[in-house]
């Protein structure tokens, strides 16, 4: 599938129920993404921010606004994951698709140039725009970038028929495809995001992100998790 990835990390990757910003756990992270970079992948991440806000939940507040601060909760995830990866000496780019001082606008010919010199390249602010999820900006920002893998790192272990929390029989997925998501709305990714990777032929690789192993098994080619494909 090519050595050009993105990763879709969410809000919960970051932090915990003692911090929104977890720093043994982003140096977990950071440690994660250390181990498994070589000179023959590319790397980029989508990060979420519902470790600080999820503007879909702020019903008090106009939806328009409470997405603006989820956008600029992403840009916090990616300021912090960029400063742990440079103390480990990662060359990063930090870009945004909302204008904030401490990120570069989003530009996707310089995250590419970035890409081929093995920068690893973070892409927050999610699309820019309300009503759109860090799911839909992740499978956007794949689609430019031309990644046919797209990693959505969560806490369970991969994509299941039923809520495993609530259903202890529901059935773990080892491999699907990306109609079989949509048919059965399963929770993968948001329904514009599963259509998107469908059309632009890009498979979805969903794994426990809480595995210190499973992001260097998956980039280097190892069945984790569950694969949504084409």
């Amino acid at each position: 599938m090519g050595s050009r990835f993105l990763l879709k990390l969410s809000g919960e990757a970051f932090g915990s129920s003692q911090a929104p910003l977890d720093l043994p756990k982003l140096d977990e992270l950071a440690q994660q993404i250390a181990r498994a970079r070589d000179d023959s992948l590319e790397l980029a991440i989508v990060p979420g921010g519902g470790n600080f806000v999820r503007g879909a939940q702020l019903k008090a507040l106009d939806r328009v606004v409470a997405d603006q601060m989820g956008m600029l909760a992403t840009v916090l995830n990616g300021l912090a994951l960029r400063e742990r990866l440079e103390r480990l000496n990662i060359p990063t780019l930090l870009q945004s698709a909302v204008s904030v001082a401490y990120a570069d606008l989003l530009d996707v010919r310089r995250a590419r140039h970035a890409l081929t010199q093995k920068q690893i390249v973070i892409f927050a602010g999610g699309t820019g725009n309300p009503f759109v999820t860090t799911d839909t900006a992740a499978a956007i920002r794949a689609s430019e970038i031309g990644a046919k893998l797209l990693l959505k790192a969560t806490n369970v272990a991969g994509v299941y028929s039923d809520d495993p929390k609530k259903n202890p029989k529901a059935k773990l997925y080892a491999e699907l495809t990306l109609d079989e998501a949509i048919e059965k709305r399963l929770n993968v990714m948001d329904l514009t995001a599963l259509t998107l990777c469908r059309e632009q032929g890009i498979a979805i690789c969903v794994f426990d992100i809480s595995e210190p192993t499973n992001l260097v098994k998956v980039l280097h080619g190892q069945r984790v998790g569950t694969l949504v494909r084409p």
